[in-house]
């Protein structure tokens, strides 16, 4: 038996082990560098002219090139030879774009000439293995579209999509005309005109077309469509009045939010809308200091950072939100002419001296760092820094936000409030039953309470969720006031009865009060219920709801109240039978020697019982706080599972434990958020094995402080 219990205690410590080291192997990857190699080989441009524009598809094998005579080809890898030409522009080209997101290019001639496409890579796949078949998706223009382009242009800019056309174009004459239509009704163009604007350098959109953005030096105009046009928002002074800041290039991140703005110092400044006073402004949020050797920057394709490409050929990527610099390194020998970026960010090819050269990346997790997971971050679209947790969106560009600050401040937040019933109850009652207790009721009410512990939290969380929240929420003041004054009555009846005639105290076993006590609770509790809805209408004016709202206290049906109630419920049981065994253990020797000394029962129980039995009192407290910790369905389905950081006991949060078991079902293997959630379970790991190895050491330093009684 000595060598089978040394084998299990043994393989439990070894599981432990393992456990912490799976965790840590599939959640610390989050931290690991980037790579971006090059390859040596390169295809040589023989057939088209200089490239506008690239793109490559998903695996790197393939790229379309928009030359300056209007040639759209496909440059393939595996294909000898590598380039031809797919399509010729039946027009001599005058001026090129590029969608804000780099997946639809356009090409304007000078007599109202307009092709809007973009590229195809689809493979077919046989017995004979993979085919790619190149193709060009080209926009239906609307005649009355091209009708209204305006002679002489200077600079345009478009958006595109399944439903709407919008571009705008800039003449000769500083007038800027917007026009938008949708595909459904191609006849009907809508026109906006903006005059006096002759010093643009660069003209931008937003992929939804609601946002047009013009730079004249260092100021910027913001136009926004309104029902009935184009507006002028606002004026911006990128360089904010410092003239050493004057800008040299702008961007738009993936998703169009961010503006990204290049200055001559050195220095990138981060720029999107903010709501104050009820209004949107630009907004100046951040700056990268990035040196003089910047050419000119590269967005992602649905992450929120750029890449940077120096003149000195070397490469840095850096994540817009939390400022990470994901990646730097020299990987060409000088800077190139024109590079693009794969959809699925695994790609990168360059242009430079008629040669195309390829790339493949690996940005890890960009989005994961120290300062996103434990700092304030300033998001988009947020009015200021703040913890945020919000891991999936319906958006494709949407901004993954993993601060464990929401959910570490949630677990804290369900265990304390659980913990502040669960502790004066559970522990009372334990010195009361090992103490005061008759032997014969404790025989009934110790077991009652140990069976507790059985009943699945599911159905602790289940009723709580569907039972019990809509009794608080409709009762409220009645669940206050019997928190308040249950146990002032439960105090008052002591008083109560220590002042009641002996005679009839005599008749009355000992041990047995708690009896007394039940109805006496009962009945105070159905007097609080009936005098609360008078108490609701006088002071809260009939709703203690819209009252606390008034005060700026939220108020949710599931909230820590109920989690309190229902968690404190569950953890009872585990600190009470730890605690009680406790107190029922300490030898009967030292009581009876200080009760022969002449000390009172309520001085031996506070002098000699509770100082022995402290190790074990303490090691229960510990161990419900674990519990606590890694509670999951109570908390799960007793709250609205929302990752805000407040104490106030009326609102719900959201734990380590329920996020993992919400989000892990619905995370995709391999990615950040699968990841991040077993660090989180490492987090809870660790924090659970210190809990109870701090627990271990007070117990031990406990028992050898009091070993002397």
């Amino acid at each position: 038996m000595r060598y089978a219990i040394t084998a299990g205690g043994g393989s439990v410590f070894g599981a432990l082990i393992l456990i912490f080291f799976y965790l840590a192997w599939v959640g610390l990857p989050l931290f690991s560098a980037a790579q971006i190699k090059v390859d040596p080989e390169h295809i040589n441009l023989s057939r088209v002219s200089h490239p506008v524009f690239m793109s490559v598809d998903k695996h790197g094998q393939h790229v379309f090139t928009l030359g300056s005579l209007g040639e759209m080809s496909f440059v393939s890898r595996t294909s000898s030879p590598p380039d031809r030409v797919f399509r010729q522009a039946d027009f001599v080209p005058q001026l090129f774009a590029a969608s804000s997101s780099k997946e639809w290019f356009a090409m304007l001639g000078n007599h109202q000439q307009l092709i809007i496409g973009k590229p195809k890579f689809a493979y077919q796949y046989d017995a004979g293995g993979e085919h790619f078949t190149p193709g060009i998706e080209m926009l239906d223009i609307s005649p009355a579209f091209l009708n209204m382009i305006p002679d002489q242009v200077r600079k345009f800019s478009f958006s595109a999509d399944d439903h709407q056309v919008v571009a705008g174009f800039l003449n000769q004459a500083g007038e800027l005309s917007i026009l938008r239509y949708h595909l459904s009704d191609p006849e009907h163009v809508s026109l906006s005109r903006f005059h006096h604007l002759e010093a643009v350098d660069e003209m931008m959109m937003s992929p939804d077309g609601h946002t047009v953005y013009l730079r004249e030096a260092s100021a910027l105009i913001v136009i926004k469509y309104r029902p009935d046009g184009y507006q002028v928002r606002e004026v911006v002074d990128l360089s904010e009045g410092d003239p050493s800041r004057q800008v040299r290039q702008s961007v738009l991140l993936a998703g169009g939010e961010s503006l990204m703005v290049l200055h001559s110092q050195g220095m990138i400044s981060q720029w999107f809308d903010v709501v104050s006073h009820d209004e949107r402004h630009l907004t100046h949020i951040r700056n990268f200091t990035v040196g003089k050797k910047t050419q000119y920057l590269l967005p992602d394709s649905f992450h929120k950072g750029f890449f940077i490409f120096d003149t000195d050929g070397r490469v840095r990527n850096y994540y817009a939100a939390t400022k990470k610099r994901v990646f730097s390194g020299k990987l060409y020998a000088q800077v190139p002419e024109l590079a693009a970026f794969s959809g699925n960010e695994k790609h990168l090819v360059t242009y430079s001296q008629g040669k195309i050269q390829f790339a493949t990346v690996d940005l890890k997790y960009p989005e994961i760092s120290f300062s996103a997971l434990w700092q304030k971050i300033w998001y988009e679209n947020y009015p200021e820094p703040d913890y945020v947790w919000q891991s999936t969106s319906v958006s494709d560009v949407f901004e993954p936000k993993f601060s464990l600050v929401p959910i570490v401040f949630g677990t804290v937040k369900a265990a304390f409030y659980a913990m502040l019933l669960a502790v004066p109850v559970a522990v009372l009652a334990a010195i009361y039953t090992a103490y005061f207790m008759s032997p014969g009721m404790r025989r009934k009410v110790k077991p009652s309470i140990e069976l507790m512990e059985a009943l699945p939290t599911v159905i602790i969380g289940f009723l709580a969720g569907l039972w019990l929240a809509p009794i608080v929420e409709r009762h409220l003041v009645s669940v206050l006031m019997m928190v308040v004054f249950l146990p002032l009555i439960a105090l008052l009846f002591g008083v109560f009865w220590f002042f009641f005639p002996e005679k009839w105290r005599r008749n009355m076993d000992k041990g047995w009060h708690a009896v007394l006590l039940i109805p006496i609770l009962m009945i105070g509790a159905g007097l609080i219920y009936y005098f609360s809805f008078y108490l609701e209408a006088w002071f809260f004016q009939g709703d203690v709801r819209y009252f606390l709202v008034q005060y700026g206290i939220d108020f949710d049906q599931r909230n820590a109240l109920v989690v309190g109630l229902a968690m404190g419920f569950a953890v009872i049981p585990t600190i009470f039978t730890i605690a009680e065994d406790a107190v029922f253990s300490v030898p009967k020797h030292l009581s009876d020697g200080s009760s022969a000394l002449g000390a009172t029962r309520w001085q031996t129980l506070t002098h000699v019982v509770l100082l022995t039995a402290s190790p074990g009192i303490f090691s229960a407290i510990m161990i419900g706080i674990g519990r606590a910790v890694g509670e999951t369905m109570i908390v799960l389905m007793a709250t609205g599972n929302t990752p805000i950081k407040d104490w106030n006991i009326f609102e719900g949060m959201r734990t380590l434990a329920a996020t993992i078991a919400v989000e892990l079902p619905e995370s995709e293997v391999g990615s950040s958020q699968y990841r991040l959630l077993f660090l989180a379970a490492l987090i809870l790991f660790v924090f659970t094995f210190f809990v109870n190895s701090l627990a271990e050491w007070v117990r031990l330093r406990l028992r050898e402080k009091y070993r002397a009684l």
